[in-house]
């Protein structure tokens, strides 16, 4: 691997780390109400967090965000929203095909879209400078496909035992295609980065340094992604009339943890976007599916530690190859 290629990758693996933690915190909700936690978590994850650190790596970060054209804004924002959408799907399918099926039905889809939606997309120049890496691009993404699959197949596997062989899916049809749409409009996510790359040019003409002008892009990317988020959350407590959660004694564990996983998952987003902007034209296609992948395993990790694979020795031996899949797809990738 060149040298100049080493700072944007290891970018994106850190990324992959915090990615691959930030559903920790989600664990920690109680005595909150699901809508309550949410709420004060996308607050923090999509508003404070990349506003402040754009801010302070920006010069004149609202100047230049008020500046960019105003189709390239709508454009970004509607693309943050549609992958609220998406999140928001992949909690309805969980009841229909269970968590591990949901997870890794999504990670595939997001993971594949992400990267090659871009590269669709792409102008002239950028798709003649992917030209010559296509093979590795179509081959990794294909690699990283199977690897998922397998991850997802075990934990299948492992939710059976634990359950003692009961079936409880509802309806498997109805939670695929919710759990195939929903990560399809996630990848929207790492789209809408891409379409906002003019925002990051107008950030470095007013002085920022090429990483640090992803930041200002993922202020208006997440806007969108805020306003469906706060929507769907606000909705509920009005739905549910849950609005006393918020002074549920003893909740404190559970606002810091809403906080610590904001900054976990905004952490990842920051940091990716960093290591995508300094691979050029090739890191909107590769950067997204990598950082997928090795946050699978990481979340993976975090579940062995958690004692979740204990009695499934079959399925963990399942999960491992999967792993080892992904390892393979990032490497090609990243040839």
């Amino acid at each position: 691997m060149e040298s100049t290629m080493f700072l944007p990758f290891l970018l994106v693996i850190v990324a992959s780390v915090f990615q691959g933690s930030f559903g920790l915190g989600m664990k920690f909700m109680e005595p909150l109400k699901w809508e309550a936690w949410w709420l004060v978590h996308s607050i923090f994850a999509m508003i404070l967090l990349p506003t402040a650190w754009a801010y302070f790596v920006t010069p004149d970060l609202f100047t230049v965000v008020t500046s960019a054209p105003s189709n390239v804004i709508l454009t970004a924002m509607a693309f943050g929203a549609l992958w609220g959408v998406g999140g928001i799907m992949f909690g309805k399918s969980v009841p229909f095909i269970g968590i591990s099926l949901t997870y890794g039905i999504v990670m595939g889809v997001c993971s594949a879209a992400g990267g090659l939606i871009p590269l669709f997309t792409a102008d002239d120049a950028g798709y003649q400078e992917m030209a010559p890496h296509l093979p590795y691009i179509y081959g990794g993404v294909v690699i990283m496909l199977i690897g998922v699959a397998l991850t997802a197949y075990a934990g299948v596997q492992k939710d059976k035992l634990q359950a003692g062989g009961s079936e409880q899916k509802i309806n498997l049809k109805a939670g695929l295609v919710i759990a195939i749409l929903s990560g399809f409009l996630s990848a929207f996510l790492a789209v809408g980065f891409a379409e906002g790359s003019a925002i990051g040019k107008i950030a470095q003409d007013a002085g920022a340094i090429s990483r640090n002008s992803s930041l200002a892009i993922w202020v208006v990317v997440l806007w969108g992604g805020f306003a469906i988020n706060a929507l769907y959350a606000l909705f509920l407590l009005f739905k549910n009339n849950t609005w006393s959660s918020f002074s549920t004694p003893n909740a404190g564990k559970a606002y810091m943890w809403s906080i610590v996983a904001a900054i976990l998952w905004f952490g990842a987003l920051g940091i990716y976007g960093q290591g995508a902007t300094l691979m050029g034209e090739i890191g909107k296609v590769i950067a997204w599916p990598i950082m997928l992948g090795l946050s699978l395993i990481v979340g993976n990790v975090w579940s062995y530690m958690n004692k979740e694979w204990d009695g499934a020795k079959k399925p963990f031996n399942i999960m491992l190859l999967g792993v080892a899949v992904i390892i393979v797809a990032v490497v090609v990738m990243g040839l």
